[in-house]
């Protein structure tokens, strides 16, 4: 989102070596990194559609995979496991609110977060539940005149923090955000709690741990250095604010840990590589006023990420910050974390696709349609390809944003980010649907 944009521009936001790879898509991203990669062989040709399996909400949860099971989670309120084969259900969890957290899967146990305010534990075979962990409640980021939408005095939750924070697992410890503005880190077996770490703002990214120390912002743009063990912080940084409409500010995007670097994007519009022990910025990338909602991907010493408004998809050198080379998504934005498994880079839309590039040449492969795209694309579509922001929003009030924001949503608008196991590709809509493609 740029605040430089009149209001139907606002409304388009809504987001060096080579990364050890994750051997499992066990969380978020994949491993305690989040490095997004996958030794898995991917689909570098596109077959077609393996299943896939409808839920009662939109799927903003990115799926994880062990043992032949997918875990997601959906709008429903509901924790799903499914046949990894052939989409059918084994099990659901129902809690009392939106399961916007992706989740993740450790020693026989699955775990996510749940709008309910509570980490929920299950038997990862079974689905049945072990034990609950209440925090202080979910919110929403929220600001006075947020976006430049009336009425001015009005505080505001966001309708674009879609998220909540996604936990992992390290050592026996449950490590994840809230809303109510801590970091916790909770026993894995027991749910009881290690620490918990005062934040200055909502935390709805997903923490990364690498060698001991855990790497989160907050919606504040203040992003954190916490010891593991003991949940003293070893450093924070400060980005850019915007106390008068909250546009451009906040840490919504998880970081990436990647040999001594911390590459994260922020809604101030600018993407950092922090030195992980210090927090000193190496450099940084503006992107005009765009945010970066999705976690980046560093490959071969490029490193991939996407912007909201703008719809671009940039790769950068690693070492430099340089810009190297763009994809354009004709101004749909992408607040879908990209993914790599061998050769090719994946990443969904809002428009409604899942896009798969071609590395290192950096060039289009293929791209999947949800059912949500075929049956709305069209009407939600300018002539120029771009999203008809006229036909979804009405004015600048905030209830008209909110109901223009879930129109678009429409298209079958892909949030969630893409896990990668054997040759498939597992990721959800906001069609409802879970999709397995090959």
């Amino acid at each position: 989102m740029r605040k430089t944009l009149n209001f139907m521009g606002w409304v388009a936001a809504a987001a060096m070596p080579v990364a050890t790879l994750a051997a499992d898509a066990t969380g978020f991203r994949g491993d305690a990194a989040r490095s997004g990669h996958y030794t898995a062989p991917g689909a570098p040709e596109l077959h077609g559609l393996r299943w896939k399996f409808r839920t009662g909400g939109a799927v903003q949860s990115s799926p994880a995979v062990r043992d032949g099971i997918v875990y997601v989670g959906s709008n429903d309120g509901r924790l799903y496991a499914l046949d990894a084969g052939s989409g059918g259900e084994r099990w659901r969890l129902q809690t009392q609110g939106r399961v916007a957290s992706s989740p993740a899967v450790a020693d026989g146990r699955v775990y996510v977060l749940s709008y309910d305010g509570r980490l929920h534990a299950a038997d990862a075979a079974t689905g049945k539940g072990l034990w609950s962990f209440a925090t202080g409640g979910e919110r929403r980021f929220a600001h006075a005149n947020l976006h430049g939408a009336e009425p001015a005095a009005e505080l505001m939750p966001d309708p674009f923090d879609f998220f909540l924070s996604s936990p992992v697992v390290v050592d026996g410890v449950v490590f994840f955000g809230s809303g109510d503005g801590h970091v916790y880190a909770v026993d894995a077996d027991s749910g009881a709690l290690r620490w918990k770490f005062t934040a200055d703002g909502v935390v709805h990214a997903s923490p990364a741990v690498v060698d001991g120390t855990l790497y989160v912002g907050d919606f504040s743009s203040r992003l954190y250095a916490i010891d593991t063990a003991t949940g003293r912080e070893r450093w924070r940084f400060q980005a850019g604010t915007d106390p008068k409409t909250g546009n451009q500010q906040g840490f919504q995007a998880s970081p990436v840990v990647v040999d001594g670097v911390v590459y994260v994007g922020c809604r101030d519009s600018k993407f950092y590589a922090l030195d992980a022990a210090t927090g000193r910025e190496r450099w940084s990338y503006s992107n005009k006023g765009s945010w970066v909602i999705g976690s980046a991907v560093v490959d071969r010493g490029r490193v991939y990420f996407a912007t909201s408004d703008t719809g671009l998809l940039h790769a950068l050198d690693a070492a430099t910050g340089a810009l190297l080379q763009t994809i354009e998504n004709r101004r749909w934005p992408m607040f879908s974390s990209p993914a790599i498994a061998g050769d090719t880079l994946y990443l969904g839309t809002h428009e409604g696709y899942l896009r798969a590039i071609r590395l290192p040449a950096f060039v289009p492969a293929w791209a999947f349609e949800t059912d949500g795209h075929r049956a709305n694309g069209a009407a939600l579509t300018d002539t120029k390809g771009q999203p008809d922001y006229a036909a979804a929003y009405r004015e600048p009030f905030y209830d008209a944003v909110v109901v223009g924001l879930y129109k678009l949503l429409d298209v079958g608008a892909v949030l969630s980010s893409p896990a990668i196991a054997g040759d498939t590709i597992y990721f959800g809509s906001s069609d409802g649907n879970v999709y397995a493609v090959h």
